[in-house]
């Protein structure tokens, strides 16, 4: 149920709270209350008394056994908040001010209480480090002692600026998915601080086998320095719909949530949101939400293990990491792909935002290059010139390749033969950033396209298709072998003889049992005559009518 007033009760509420107690709330409260009232967040009404509170920070539910996974307690921090708090009772309204002095909501207080910030990082983000991890310093920076619970009545909803036209509750998406366009199943996807890539594309056209469509919800209050910024992120995905994906089998809203970095926490949070905005299915996708190395990469999935998909009213469909395979030549996972690092390109959003801060589209294989081009646009920040001009990242170019092509430090080429030694990301510079660039565009394509060459060239039966130059080459290399071979012999010949020689007989066996091995060892030519002894019928195909044909050619 949506809680924003309009009309007669807005009026009512906004005369009536020209007599109210204020308290001056930030910018991410007001968006929190928003996605209360307009019930993003449902079935929450407003937020967490002290019990509710224990139990979602110790077992991811409400006190009544909904799920909920994250605390939403409304601490506010300052001085005259906390004076304002002091005073309100059970039963007061409140009106909740902007930072630009206008009502955002009105508040009936059911309960104050105080509340363990230590612990509520630990049990959240386990860890009460806020240089380890940005929600921890959030809970120190933004939050006060003294924490109010009750039902919230929005007044006021802020203009989403060039994101409004993106903008739909869920009651507006639930009846334009189901009333409008008559879908039976929707999958949800929520992204977040990168441009869509080849990773996420996987997840989509895999879901896409199996329900009508997919509701993209793009979070659009994402303000890291090192990220894509988010129309670009919205206008880079709008251009892979668009090419790429089928129409009226995509819908976007935007979601204009907190990004909390919560891990496996924040994507229970993110499927009970899919599910208020009308999905059957959530796509998660692994280390969901997550930052860093903080959490366990496939914490986000085990988790759902604790919630039924009953309850959830949601169906959870979990992916493995998504890589880019040159043998397999197309996106696999772990779980559809046999091929060692060798023939993989990672597909790391930080490594992909690195490349484009350095001027560079990632590889096509990876990053469809209509969204390079958009997101190169938006990435901050976007590189310094140098004197070279080069640009730089934000991380080291070492960091960049490990994330992306760890063939590189392996192998020296995408699918080659394994180095002497491993080399350590930290003696990887620019320039080897380049070189993996260079060698993935060069040859990510030709890995499978020579492997079909070469055994095609040693397999086809039929003939006229084949590179009669390469069956030459073949021909006059063996020929050459076998001539050297001929010439050893002879000497050896001559040395049973009892006639002069410039080595030793040892020496001399030596090369002739390497010429041998060469002779040996070297792919045979294979023409259309010689095919006839590898079919079970010869007889069925025309060799003379073939050998007529060559007649005619020449």
């Amino acid at each position: 149920m949506e809680r924003a007033l309009q009309g007669e009760r807005l009026e009512a509420a906004l005369e009536r709270a020209q007599g109210l107690p204020r308290i001056m709330i930030d910018r991410e409260a007001e968006i929190t209350f928003e996605m209360v009232a307009t019930g993003v967040f449902s079935p929450l009404t407003g937020t967490l008394g002290r019990a509710d509170s224990e139990t979602v920070i110790e077992h991811g539910r409400l006190a009544d056994g909904t799920p909920w996974p994250i605390p939403l307690t409304f601490a506010p921090a300052g001085r005259r908040n906390h004076e304002v708090i002091e005073k309100l009772r059970e039963g007061d309204e409140v009106l909740l001010v902007g930072q630009n002095g206008q009502p955002v909501a009105l508040q009936r207080v059911s309960e104050i209480f105080t509340y363990d910030r230590e612990k509520r990082a630990q049990r959240l983000f386990g860890t009460t480090s806020p240089e380890v991890h940005p929600g921890v310093d959030a809970i120190f920076r933004r939050m006060g002692e003294l924490s109010i619970a009750g039902e919230i009545e929005l007044l006021d909803r802020p203009s989403w600026g060039s994101f409004e036209r993106y903008r739909m509750t869920p009651r507006e998406t639930y009846r334009l998915l189901y009333e409008e366009r008559g879908y039976r199943s929707v999958a949800g996807f929520i992204t977040g601080a990168n441009p869509p890539h080849v990773g996420h594309e996987y997840m989509h056209r895999t879901a896409l086998e199996v329900v009508d469509a997919i509701l993209l919800l793009p979070q659009v209050e994402l303000e890291r320095p090192e990220y894509v910024k988010p129309e670009y992120r919205i206008q880079a995905l709008e251009a892979l719909t668009d090419v790429y994906y089928p129409p009226f089998r995509v819908v976007m809203s935007a979601l204009r949530t907190n990004y909390l970095f919560a891990g496996p926490r924040e994507a229970v949070l993110h499927a009970i949101i899919m599910r208020n905005y009308g999905c059957t299915h959530a796509l998660i996708g692994r280390d969901h939400a997550g930052v860093g190395d903080v959490y366990d990469m496939y914490a986000s999935h085990r988790i759902f293990d604790e919630y039924s998909p009953e309850e959830l009213g949601i169906k959870i469909v979990a992916f493995s990491e998504v890589f880019y395979c040159a043998r397999c030549r197309m996106p696999a996972t772990e779980n559809t792909c046999p091929h060692d690092t060798r023939y993989r390109m990672q597909i790391s959003g930080t490594g992909i935002r690195e490349v484009l801060r350095r001027g560079f589209f990632p590889p096509k294989e990876i990053c469809r290059p209509e969204v390079s081009h958009i997101a190169m646009q938006g990435v901050v920040p976007s590189g310094s010139g140098m004197g070279d001009g080069a640009r730089r990242g934000v991380y080291a170019p070492g960091q960049t390749i490990h994330s992306l092509f760890s063939f590189y430090e392996v192998a020296h080429r995408l699918g080659g033969y394994l180095r002497p030694e491993i080399i350590g990301e930290a003696s990887l510079g620019e320039r080897d950033l380049e070189a993996a660039l260079l060698d993935v565009r060069s040859h990510a394509d030709r890995v499978y396209e020579a492997v079909f060459d070469e055994m095609a060239e040693a397999g086809e039966t039929n003939r006229s298709l084949a590179a009669r130059w390469r069956t030459e080459a073949r021909e006059i290399l063996i020929d050459h072998q076998a001539d050297l071979l001929a010439h050893l012999e002879e000497k050896r010949r001559l040395l049973h003889a009892g006639e002069g020689l410039d080595q030793s007989q040892e020496g001399l066996e030596r090369d002739i049992s390497r010429a041998e091995r060469v002779l040996e060892q070297h792919p045979r030519p294979l023409h259309p005559d010689a095919v006839r002894a590898r079919l079970s019928d010869p007889g069925s195909l025309n060799w003379s009518a073939a050998k007529e044909g060559e007649k005619a050619g020449e």
